[in-house]
């Protein structure tokens, strides 16, 4: 499969144009998004990344959650991803020498801290024994 690197991405909350080769915001550190373009120009990255309810995309990321590594940090992101909160994992992940293990942050823009603390309590809830 051709890994196709788009012209441009903006940023959900601060809707900066970016070239297609950040991730990221320069400006507030929110993961970029496709700008809008046709379901089949999008692929799976646009897919989820069109899951952002732009209600929680306003203001500077706040940290909702602490992981025990990456790949728990990474399974948050995609809870609240499922509900339409963006999030970023600080310090990310990326890269072949980057360590996997190491507490991580997850940070989502001020707006979706509520509904982030809150579907993260939830879950814990609900998935803890007793």
């Amino acid at each position: 499969m051709e890994h196709v690197v788009p012209d441009e991405l903006e940023c959900p909350s601060c809707g900066r144009v970016h070239p297609g080769s950040e991730r990221f915001c320069k400006d507030c550190g929110m993961p970029l998004v496709h700008p809008a373009r046709t379901e089949a120009d999008v692929g799976e990255r646009g897919r989820r990344a069109r899951k952002v309810d732009a209600r929680y995309t306003e203001g500077p990321a706040v940290k909702v959650a602490y992981a025990k590594d990456l790949a728990q940090a990474e399974f948050l992101a995609g809870l609240l991803l499922e509900e339409g909160i963006p999030s970023m994992v600080y310090p990310p992940g990326a890269g072949p020498y980057a360590p996997l293990m190491g507490m991580r942050a997850v940070l989502v823009p001020e707006s979706g801290a509520d509904a982030a603390k809150e579907l993260l309590a939830y879950e814990q809830r609900r998935s803890s024994p007793g």
